[in-house]
């Protein structure tokens, strides 16, 4: 299948399951449009016993039929209006269960997601597709429920009575031909005019989160090389282009609702005058205002289908933006028959045997990557920035797989495992250490949910961070913010070791996890992860020799390849770029 093609199979799957989403509910949309019939033709009797009041009560001077007549409006109108209430119900009820639903299965789906999917999206476009694109899917689908549905059984109908009502005076037809013609084209127009720029307006919306989220986030950064201003002009620049299509967009809206009250006018003035040259007796007088009446509901049908007109580009911009997301195929899936997880328990015994690995360019960031990581040892990694240290780890629970070769623990492919049972018994503490909104505790327990306070205890004396948990005034019900800013970067950094450790875990994974300790603390840590963690594998990624020089295994890796294997000493002694780094870092004393 060519790219092209996959390409449009992807849309249409997308499409699909927003189909399905509305298919959901479709015993609520029935019921809605049950209820607009019957708005509808309440609304479309008005005009007719109006004319029979104008001819049957006042013209007769019979106050009783009048009186009697127009009780029977009062109950039309009053239904049309318990109708209309229970209409509107429906369609919010829909409107927020589809948004609500959407929404909690986007979130899965990019909570799927592999390192592949992420490039293919931004964070901003991707938060902005949660949100702000599931809202106007959101208020499309309760003014299509609202509207689209009521207003063709109030065109029709309209067109139908007026018909009825103006027998004797045919010339008023032209009347209603005209309007509709007018609100056809004024509707055509602005689709026109709005359509690419509703398209433009989602991108720019994604450009004003994108700069914000990269403002916040980067603030220190920013302060740090004064470059405050840049960023302010930035911002600016994208807020502006932002307004000026919403100006536009809605400067062009505006004229909607002046055109059909032009037309609503002109059809009462054109519905008299016309009148006046037929109408030859108080009959026709009376036809002429149910005639009016029905022009008017016609025009107002067309105002209504106008005003979803409207709003359909954009939300068909964002039906699409969230089907991209919904219809992207994982890389990252369960072979067929391991869906559900078993529970598990692995031994922990890693091989590599000849992997390799491509983010999608032309180059692999990892070439025949092949060694053993046991279990009760202790395997490091080092090597220079970009060597690919920290993709070799991140292939182990799956965060992306393999291009070529394998992967297998106890002997087992990782890709035949389950994967929530596979990261289940791994530890992973990655580079970046980020900390949730919550305090210590609920951050701990991401490790396991059920782990008691003297597991939290455990956990947090051997990543070293018991004894600045403890200086805390609430202690483990210490608040952390968002991202952990009211830690220090050495605090996050064990309270991420601790969180990891929590699991319990027959494999840990650090990640250049002790950059931000001291030596001392490094050492004291790494004591007590020996101590405690005999029986597991361990395996380290580290910029310091200090800090891997006791391995059993020290895996040497530079430009994606490894140039060297052993333990520190062997390495000293066969390996060019191990004796450079450590060189670099330990005085001559230490090295002997």
């Amino acid at each position: 299948m060519s790219n092209k093609a996959a390409s449009m199979d992807r849309k249409n799957d997308g499409i699909g399951v927003i189909m399905r989403y509305y298919l959901r509910y479709a015993l609520w949309i029935l019921l809605a449009f049950g209820f607009l019939v019957c708005e509808a033709l309440c609304e479309l009797e008005l005009p007719s016993y109006m004319s029979k009041i104008i001819t049957d009560g006042i013209m007769a001077v019979n106050m009783k039929q009048v009186f009697t007549v127009g009780g029977i409006m009062l109950g039309i109108s009053l239904a049309a209006c318990a109708s209309s209430i229970i209409v509107s119900f429906l369609a919010s009820r829909v409107g927020s269960m589809l948004s609500r639903d959407i929404r909690n299965d986007l979130f899965d789906k990019v909570t799927s997601f592999s390192s592949a999917e992420y490039n293919k999206f931004s964070v901003s476009s991707l938060i902005t597709r949660s949100t702000n694109d599931i809202t106007q899917i959101q208020i499309f689908t309760i003014m299509f429920l609202r509207l689209v549905l009521y207003a063709p059984i109030m065109g029709v109908g309209g067109i139908i009575k007026a018909v009825g009502a103006s027998s004797g005076m045919s010339a008023l037809g032209i009347v209603i031909a005209v309007a509709v013609a007018a609100v056809i084209a004024g509707i055509i127009i602005l689709l026109i005019a709005v359509q690419p720029k509703f398209i433009k307006m989602q991108k720019q919306i994604d450009g004003v989160n994108r700069i914000a989220r990269e403002g916040l986030s980067g603030m220190m950064v920013i302060r740090a090389f004064n470059t405050v201003d840049y960023e302010e002009q930035r911002f600016d620049k994208a807020n502006k282009e932002l307004t000026a299509t919403n100006l536009f967009v809605n400067r062009v809206m505006a004229l909607l609702m002046p055109m059909i009250t032009i037309v609503m006018n002109g059809v009462s003035i054109a519905t008299v005058w016309v009148a006046s040259y037929f109408a030859e007796s108080y009959m026709q007088v009376a036809e002429m205002m149910a005639f009016m009446q029905y022009a008017i509901q016609i025009v107002m049908s067309f105002m209504m289908i106008s005003m979803v007109f409207v709003l359909l580009p954009r939300a068909s911009v964002s039906m699409r933006r969230v089907s991209e997301v919904l219809g992207t195929r994982v890389s990252i899936v369960n072979k067929e028959g391991k869906e559900s997880p078993t529970g598990v328990r692995l031994r922990g015994d890693i091989a590599f045997n000849d992997v390799s690995f491509n983010y999608g360019g032309d180059e692999n960031a990892i070439e025949h990557i092949s060694f053993e990581a046991h279990r009760g040892e202790t395997t490091a990694i080092i090597g220079s920035t970009g060597s690919g240290k920290s993709t070799v780890i991140n292939l182990i629970p799956r965060l992306a797989d393999v291009s070529e070769g394998s992967i297998t623990i106890d002997g087992v492919d990782i890709r035949d495992y389950n994967i929530e049972d596979l990261r289940r018994n791994i530890g992973f503490v990655p580079q970046k250490n980020t900390l949730f909104s919550g305090t210590i505790a609920s951050n701990l327990r991401l490790g396991d949910e059920d782990a008691d306070d003297i597991a939290l205890e455990r956990a947090a004396d051997i990543a070293q961070a018991r004894e600045f948990i403890e200086d805390k005034p609430d202690r483990y019900a210490e608040p952390i913010s968002q991202g952990g800013t009211n830690v220090s970067g050495g605090q996050k950094q064990r309270l991420a070791i601790a969180r990891a450790l929590v699991k319990n875990a027959p494999i840990y994974i650090f990640d250049d996890s002790f950059s931000a300790l001291d030596f001392k603390t490094d050492a004291q840590l790494r004591k007590s992860l020996g101590e405690s963690m005999a029986d597991a594998t361990l395996i380290i990624v580290a910029q310091r020799v200090g800090t891997i020089m006791g391995a059993d295994r020290i895996i040497v890796l530079d430009d994606g390849k490894i140039v060297g294997m052993g333990s520190h000493e062997e390495l000293l002694d066969n390996c060019e770029v191990y004796r450079a780094i450590a060189m670099s870092q330990l005085s001559e004393e230490e090295l002997a």
